[in-house]
């Protein structure tokens, strides 16, 4: 049952498999000392929901597209219900459940504490210029009214800040948190298997939303430079047939898998060489931590938050984005070095045990609350 006066009212666009939506999750569970009510729209039809069976969620009309009438319909639906709640804190979690919920927070009196979170940001590489042009001057305004700006890498808010959007002292950098416990150890026998793949062949996968964003075409083209290698791609999304066609086009058709959305991806990753993202634009991909924690290096793009996840020449090799041969140089250099591969991918795992926990997250959330209330003479 949802609660009346939670400490928080946690606000999130939708909560599709990713690392905002798993983490939204794991904030509204694990913060016992902070009652928390989660409210999340919905998915979109290409994409896949987080079980969230554990969790009871607050359904409010939020969409990820731009949507004028919907949008302001749910500006109007959220008002009522920090009104109704009257929550301490409003913490928004993604793009546009954070302007609908700051919005909302000041448009209500007394006016409830304002946190938003930049798991990324969609400011370049989402939309045109104009689009972009206009939601940075949006990001901007909202900023001025909120107390605390998160973000989960520093390049993120090294990039917001260039763009003027909050003040240096709003930003606090507060990593992704993930169950590290689930990956590593697990059998890599049944998935070479069930796809057919020959023992002496390498296996690398690349985790994520089959969308523009992602680049995955590049993954593909470099997979042609690699003759001795498969790859697994896990996920899907709206490019899904045309990355298929791409892939029996470039001659690599029986060498690509598209695997779709998977539940056992601690099973996946422990059957793989290593992890590739050849994103444009990320915040702090939760892919790689994941491939971290399995004990696998990763060779990604050098975008956004990841150089805080792979460290160059230390867990893995970070290459400029949209560039399949130094994605593929790369890639080699590690699959031809068995004792390489393996020291990458002991210093991956005890990076990501140092910096990527859920405790992490945890202890940093209830501290980052609690002397925010206390500013506002509201100490619990």
């Amino acid at each position: 049952m949802i609660q009346d006066s939670p400490a928080v009212l946690r606000l999130i666009t939708r909560l599709n498999v990713g690392g905002p939506g798993i983490q939204a999750l794991t904030l509204t569970r694990e913060l016992t000392s902070w009652p928390t009510v989660l409210a999340a729209g919905w998915c979109e039809e290409s994409e896949r929901e987080l079980d969230f069976s554990s969790n009871e969620v607050l359904r409010v009309p939020l969409a990820r597209s731009v949507r004028p009438i919907a949008d302001v319909r749910a500006i109007h639906v959220v008002t009522g219900l920090v009104r109704h709640l009257q929550p301490e804190i409003i913490h928004t979690h993604t793009a546009k459940a954070g302007v609908v919920g700051r919005i909302a927070g000041i448009r209500t009196r007394p006016r409830p504490l304002l946190v938003h979170t930049f798991h990324g940001h969609s400011l370049d590489g989402y939309f045109g210029r104009t689009a972009s042009w206009f939601f940075e001057r949006v990001e901007r305004g909202l900023a001025t009214k909120t107390d605390i700006l998160i973000v989960v890498s520093p390049e993120i808010r090294d990039f917001l800040l260039s763009r003027e959007i909050g003040r240096p002292d709003q930003y606090r950098v507060l990593p992704l948190g993930v169950d590290l416990d689930k990956f590593g150890g697990h059998s890599f026998a049944n998935l070479r298997g069930d796809l057919g793949i020959p023992w002496e062949c390498h296996l690398v996968g690349i985790i994520g939303r089959l969308t523009r964003i992602k680049d995955h075409a590049t993954s593909l083209a470099a997979l042609t430079l690699i003759p001795n290698a498969h790859i697994v791609v896990v996920g899907d999304g709206e490019l899904r047939k045309s990355l298929e066609q791409l892939a029996s086009n470039l001659g690599i058709g029986e060498r690509a898998h598209f695997l779709g959305w998977r539940g056992d991806i601690p099973e996946i990753l422990s059957a793989l060489d290593l992890v590739i993202s050849t994103s444009r634009n990320e915040g702090t991909p939760r892919a790689l931590i994941e491939a971290h924690a399995s004990g696998r290096p990763a060779v990604a793009t050098q975008v956004g938050g990841v150089p805080s996840v792979v460290l160059d020449g230390r867990t893995g090799f970070l290459v400029p984005p949209g560039d399949p041969s130094a994605l593929a140089s790369k890639v080699t250099t590690l699959l031809e070095d068995d004792n390489l591969r393996m020291k990458m991918g002991n210093a991956a795992r005890k990076h990501v045990e140092a910096h990527f926990g859920i405790s992490q997250l945890k202890s940093n959330h209830s501290l980052l609350y609690a002397n925010l209330v206390a500013s506002r003479g509201q100490a619990r």
